[in-house]
Parts: C-alpha cells; sequence; structure tokens
C-alpha cells in the first residue's frame, strides 16, 4: 500500500473533481493522504476533508509564502486544529528565498514562532525549503531541539542530507525523481537509509514522468515510488511498504 505524505487536495485546481481524485487514489492502491495546509483558509480546508475522509490526514501552518500574513490569534488557532484526532502534523512551514513573497526575517519569525508551537502541542513538523538550505539548518539546529519531523520536496544535497538525518529527521521526495536530470537527487535517494525516507506527489504541483504538464494528483505517487525502487534495486511493493511505515511511524498514524 501507499501513502502520499505531502498533497494539497484543498488546492482550487482540484474543485472540479476532489471526489474523483480520492477514489482514484484508493483505487490506485494509496492506503493515506497527508494534506499539507499552507495558510489559515487551506489548513481549514485539510481539517474539513480529513474529517471527511477516513484516508486524508491533515496537517496545519502558515507557508513562508503567507508569513507575512500572520496574525497572533492565528497561533491559537492552528494549537486547537492540532488537538483533533487527525491532524498529525504542523506544517509546511519553513523558508523559501526563490519568491521571497514575505521578507525574510518574517518569514524566519514566524518560522520560529510555529516550530515553538509544534513542541507545545508535541506534533511533529513538514519543511518547506527552497534556495533557503543554510538558514532552514541552522534554524532548525537552534531553533527545532526535541521536534521530528520531515524535509518534504527535498532539494539539497547529499551533505544536506547527512546533516537532516543527524538531526532525526526525514527526506521526502516528488516527482523530480522521476526526471532524467535529476542526478543529485538521485544520489541523496542512494545516501539516505530506507528507514528514514518518504514519498510525496505535493500535487497539484511537480507532476512526475509521465504526466509531466499536467495537474498532478496522489495517485501519481506510485511513479515516485517507482523511481526511487529502481534507485534502490528493490521491488516496488517493498519500497511501498517501508515509505508507508515511516510515513505512519513519523506521524503517529495507526
Amino acid at each position: 500500500m501507499l501513502f502520499d505524505s505531502h498533497a494539497h487536495l484543498d488546492d482550487k485546481r482540484f474543485n472540479e473533481d476532489r471526489e474523483e481524485v480520492i477514489a482514484r487514489a484508493t483505487a490506485g492502491g494509496l492506503e493515506g493522504i497527508l494534506n499539507a495546509g499552507a495558510d489559515m483558509f487551506s489548513s481549514a480546508r485539510a481539517v474539513e476533508l480529513a474529517a471527511r475522509h477516513a484516508m486524508v490526514w491533515a496537517a496545519v501552518g502558515i507557508h513562508p509564502h503567507d508569513a507575512k500574513d500572520a496574525r497572533e490569534e492565528d497561533y491559537d488557532r492552528l494549537a486547537a486544529w492540532c488537538a483533533l484526532p487527525k491532524v498529525v502534523a504542523v506544517g509546511e512551514i519553513g523558508l523559501d528565498y526563490h519568491y521571497d513573497l514575505s521578507p525574510r526575517e518574517v518569514q524566519q519569525a514566524v518560522f520560529v514562532r510555529q516550530l515553538d508551537l509544534a513542541r507545545t502541542v508535541g506534533k511533529p513538523i513538514i519543511i518547506h525549503d527552497r534556495e533557503a538550505h543554510a538558514d532552514v539548518l541552522a534554524t532548525v539546529k537552534r531553533e527545532g531541539k526535541g521536534l521530528a519531523g520531515v524535509f518534504h520536496c527535498f532539494s539539497g544535497s547529499v551533505e544536506m542530507a547527512r546533516e537532516v538525518l543527524k538531526l532525526g529527521f526525514y527526506v521526502s521526495v516528488a516527482g523530480p525523481v522521476t526526471f532524467a536530470n535529476a542526478n543529485k537527487l538521485h544520489a541523496v535517494v542512494k545516501a539516505v537509509p530506507l528507514e528514514r525516507l518518504l514519498i510525496e506527489t505535493d500535487c497539484p504541483y511537480l507532476t512526475p514522468v509521465p504526466f509531466r504538464g499536467r495537474r498532478n494528483e496522489p495517485a501519481h505517487v506510485r511513479y515516485v515510488a517507482a523511481t526511487v525502487a529502481a534507485l534502490l534495486d528493490m521491488e516496488d511493493e517493498a519500497l511501498a511498504a517501508a515509505a508507508t511505515a515511516n510515513t505512519k511511524r513519523l506521524f503517529g498514524i495507526a
């Protein structure tokens, strides 16, 4: 059984066929989908989707793009959501220096605030890191003591992956691992111990081969799994079972 450890089913691109997308995921052998929030609205939608669908779990958090809009009362609401049984993580949170849609100092402050929140509510974290590797690592080392979590859609080097593993975190890979020129990511997959590896779609983004150029969806996680299995010289089913077990262990899903 497969588990998409990071999706955005709340995205408006699923508004016309969200139920069919979830049905295709079930038919495609998925055991679960973790829907990650990116702001207060999408976090609320993630909670609602998890409540309505047995195979969907939720994470709630404020993405670095939206850090500029964070309000004091938002942290109380995030904490309240984290008390719900199907809310299993704080995320996605982190830093994004590619678009800089929020000032970097604001991103950093909101990131640290949510690390503190995760520690208070006893939840793992889902980290977004785009072109901010050094600052993300430094912040987690300094402010993330005692936390578990995953660097989602990993885009760093093998050396960075080793630092992430030293911190006790997991590494997750998405559709880009299926791209022919993804040599750096392929090397990362081979360097990460199997018991610390997750797979995801990050749908509707990062669509894997052979569907590049189209909207991504959770059922496509099997193409990520197949590529990772080939890189590790494993059977697809064995890789899927290991990655699913890792996801459930990290997020406390029975």
